[in-house]
């Protein structure tokens, strides 16, 4: 075999130093942007801290001085226009608690103005100013009250404003940052699937047709220079990979067949059969088909082994494999499980049917008579359990036939148990038909 390289090619890069350098620099990258948006993150939950610990208190504040300044101005107009004297002394009691509230006392300007007007209604309801000039004075002293009730207000709605403009810069900030992180991720990616396309997975397409066409005759193999050196190193491979196959295939043939065998009885072993099972009870469940599966254990196996030697018991379980594939159909598959135990499936067939077949290797199995090396004979009977797979899986159909061999050997073993969607059937020792 030949392996023809193209010519000039340029220096090739190390896959490991290509994609590190990469790997690098995008890491760099998120780094710093992810540093950015924790700091905003920080940002937020100050501002966040700050709305609810200072700014939303005292907004709540202002809030309730302007409302109570209100009420001071709302109660001196009770105070001006009461019919009865019992009217305007409630009201001036009003007058005289808000004028002595906390929150105003607290604010400068409320409390001056609250004074003034606590004692221009106290004057009012002791009769000190005359009528004409009362409507005057008061009418200023709202206007004072309602125009302090409203700046307070402002005040308050705008502090909250100012933080919550706050949070509102920082959150469009780290989302920019966000989305510039996205785009430098997206940049990235495009940039190692580009470089991957045209470095790593056209090389390795050509490396696959030119692998395709390795057979026995041993083609020239005429493969483009690749641009990284895990690529080269691959091409200089396939000569001695098609060497190897060619030295090879026989052998791997013999592990194919040995792989899927079980040495002793020359049947399938479990992973085959579980592998062919699976197939059957797909495809039967597939289009609906009836699919059987069985169990099988040898009784009283261990007694052979006990009497006669290991040996005696290879040979008996060389002739059950043999009156195994004598008796079962073309169709149907078998398989040592583990043992002295062995598996089977029945396409095609119902479980009544397969517990006929069954019935009938169990019953062959009775009346043959085994021949050992030493003069002596053994026989051997058969329990089997039997179950529907058609509608369940494999496995579970499995479980339910390794209960029915369980039933099978309880109820005095050289017995077939069948086990159908409901109920349990034993067939008796005679039943071949």
């Amino acid at each position: 075999m030949h392996l023809r390289k193209g010519t000039d090619a340029p220096r090739s890069l190390n896959a490991a130093t290509l994609f590190g350098v990469l790997a690098g620099i995008f890491t760099l990258l998120l780094i710093t942007a992810i540093a950015l948006l924790v700091a905003d993150q920080r940002k937020l939950l100050d501002s966040v801290t700050q709305l609810r610990t200072q700014a939303l208190p005292t907004s709540i504040e202002q809030q309730r001085l302007a409302r109570n300044i209100e009420t001071l101005r709302l109660e001196g107009e009770r105070v001006l226009s009461a019919s009865t004297p019992q009217a305007r002394q409630q009201a001036m009691f009003v007058v005289n608690l808000m004028a002595s509230h906390p929150s105003i006392l607290g604010n400068p300007r409320a409390r001056d103005i609250a004074t003034e007007t606590e004692l221009f209604l106290t004057r009012v309801t002791r009769g000190e100013q005359g009528d004409s000039a009362v409507h005057a004075e008061w009418a200023q002293l709202s206007r004072r009250l309602s125009l302090a009730a409203d700046d307070i207000s402002v005040e308050a709605v705008s502090l909250a404003r100012g933080e919550v403009a706050t949070m509102g810069a920082v959150i469009e900030g780290a989302q920019q940052k966000l989305y510039a992180t996205l785009a430098i991720t997206l940049v990235f990616v495009i940039v190692l699937l580009l470089l991957m396309h045209r470095r790593l997975i056209l090389p390795l397409q050509r490396i696959d047709a030119t692998l395709k066409t390795l057979g026995k005759t041993a083609p020239v193999l005429d493969l483009p220079p690749g641009s990284l050196h895990e690529i080269k190193a691959i091409e200089g491979a396939i000569g001695q990979l098609h060497d190897i196959l060619q030295k090879h295939e026989e052998t791997r043939d013999e592990l194919e067949r040995l792989a899927a065998t079980d040495m002793l009885t020359g049947l399938n072993n479990r992973r085959e059969f579980m592998h062919i099972a699976a197939g059957e009870v797909a495809r039967s469940q597939r289009y609906g088909r009836p699919v059987t599966v069985g169990l099988a254990d040898l009784d009283h196996f261990k007694r052979i082994n006990d009497q006669h030697g290991h040996a005696a018991g290879d040979l008996a379980l060389r002739a059950f494999a043999d009156l195994v594939r004598s008796t079962l159909r073309h169709a149907d598959t078998a398989g040592r499980y583990g043992g002295e135990e062995f598996a089977f499936v029945f396409p095609e067939t119902t479980p009544e049917e397969a517990a006929v077949l069954s019935n009938r290797l169990r019953s062959r199995l009775d009346a043959m008579v085994i021949a050992l090396p030493d003069g002596a004979t053994l026989r051997m009977t058969l329990s089997i359990g039997i179950a529907d797979a058609s509608v369940r899986s494999l496995e579970e159909a499995l479980s339910v036939a390794d209960q029915a061999l369980y039933e099978a050997k309880a109820s005095g073993r050289n017995t077939v148990v069948l086990r159908p969607m409901a109920g349990l059937s034993i067939l008796p020792p005679d039943f071949d038909h």
